[in-house]
Parts: structure tokens; C-alpha cells; sequence
């Protein structure tokens, strides 16, 4: 019994006897190979914390807060008077040693005075008052200026304030901000420690207020002595607070 051909193998005997060459048969097509599922890695635990800082140092300015007030029948006469005293009161204060620049007119006023009794309004003079700021650069000589502003102006002059600062405050403020930075760290330090963990790298910082207090002394927190009025400059203080966030690893 002779064997069955195929058709392919029928053609491939066909081709041969004819001396063709052989056309292999076509391969199969592959399919493109599924990329494997992307695995993402989950993003770190952070932790935020907040620092303090602080930092001191001593004041090497006052600025004095002086003023001259005068009445009188007219308004003239009460502008006068009070043109008098502020004229001492700038005497005063430049034979202390404080430059022209460092003297200014804060206020000036003049108004009528009247007198309310009996349920009537009575025009009784005028008055009038000039403000000034005062900055003392030599802390030191700071009750000796108001004494000279006292002694020159009698019942006229007024002392409202002495504020203490510092001229700069740029380094006060920058040490302040390099304790709180180095507290916001020392707590999230810490914190890890707590959690089983380690520190890792920085992901934010931000500043979230400064603070500059003054110490001031009031009119009344100061009296009269020989050399002057004793005063006590204290110290300034410059806070800063931070927040942190930090990896934990």
C-alpha cells in the first residue's frame, strides 16, 4: 500500500523534482512577552517635630522717649512756652554726647483747653506738646540723659519710656535659630530612637516665628539719684521657633 501525502508534502516533492529550491514553512508568530508587574516601594515613615532656640545679649542702645508740654492763654503763648522747652530739652540732650541724627519729632500738637464746670464749655487757653525719640548709642550714659532732659525742661518735660535693644540683631536672631534647629533635631533623635528606628535625612524645614523682645523701663519704675537716673538695661532675648520633618530609616 503506497503511504498518503500530505498537500505540503506533495508540494515539497513537487518543488525538488522541478529543482526549485524548498520554501520553509512560515513560523509561528510569538506574542510579545507581558512586562512582570512594576513593584512601587513604599515611601518612608517621616516624623515632624518642633524646635526652640533662644539666645541673649547684653543692649547697646537705649531709645528714650521724651516730651515737652506747655499752656497757655493763646495759642501763641502755649506754642511759645512749649518751643521754649523743647528747645532746652535738644540743648540738653546734644551736650550729652547724642547726635543729630539720632534725635527726632515723634508728635506735635497744639489744642484749645476748655473748662467744663457748671455744665458750661469755657474756653481757657491752649495747650501744646511736642514728642521726641531719643537714642542713646552709650547705654551707660542713659540715666545722665535723663537727668539732663529732667533738669532742662522742669515742669514741662515728660518721660514716657526707655526702651533697651541691640543696634543689630541679626546675630542675636541667627544663634537663636541655630539652637532651635539643633532642638528640632535632638527631639526627632530621640523620637526614633523611642520608635526602634534611625534618623534620616532632612525633607523640610520651616521657620515659624521669631521673637525680639525689649526690655523697657516706665517713667514710673525710675527715680532721680546724683549721677543720674539709675536705670537697669537687663538683657535682650531673641527666640525662634522651627518645624523639622525628618525620615525615619
Amino acid at each position: 500500500m503506497r503511504p498518503t501525502r500530505t498537500p505540503v508534502a506533495a508540494a515539497l516533492v513537487s518543488l525538488l523534482a522541478l529543482g526549485l529550491p524548498a520554501v520553509a514553512a512560515p513560523a509561528a508568530t510569538a506574542l510579545p512577552a507581558r512586562p512582570a508587574a512594576s513593584r512601587v516601594a513604599p515611601a518612608p515613615a517621616t516624623i515632624t517635630v518642633t524646635g526652640e532656640g533662644s539666645a541673649t545679649a547684653h543692649p547697646d542702645l537705649a531709645v528714650v522717649a521724651a516730651a515737652v508740654e506747655a499752656s497757655g492763654p493763646t495759642s501763641q503763648a502755649a506754642l511759645d512756652a512749649q518751643n521754649k522747652a523743647a528747645a532746652a530739652l535738644l540743648s540738653a540732650v546734644r551736650a550729652q554726647g547724642v547726635a543729630e541724627r539720632d534725635v527726632r519729632t515723634d508728635h506735635l500738637s497744639l489744642h484749645p483747653v476748655y473748662d467744663e464746670a457748671g455744665g458750661s464749655s469755657r474756653l481757657k487757653g491752649y495747650q501744646a506738646a511736642q514728642a521726641f525719640s531719643v537714642k542713646v548709642r552709650e547705654v551707660e550714659r542713659t540715666g545722665a540723659v535723663l537727668q539732663a532732659v529732667t533738669d532742662a525742661t522742669g515742669a514741662a518735660g515728660r518721660i514716657s519710656s526707655v526702651v533697651f535693644e541691640v543696634s543689630d540683631p541679626v546675630p542675636l536672631q541667627a544663634r537663636a535659630r541655630e539652637a532651635a534647629h539643633d532642638d528640632a533635631r535632638a527631639r526627632a533623635e530621640q523620637f526614633a530612637r523611642l520608635s526602634g528606628q534611625e534618623l534620616g535625612r532632612l525633607v523640610s524645614l520651616s521657620e515659624d516665628s521669631v521673637g525680639y523682645p525689649r526690655p523697657m523701663a516706665q517713667a514710673s519704675d525710675v527715680s532721680a539719684g546724683a549721677g543720674g537716673v539709675p536705670v537697669a538695661p537687663g538683657e535682650i532675648r531673641a527666640t525662634v521657633t522651627v518645624t523639622a520633618v525628618y525620615e525615619l530609616v
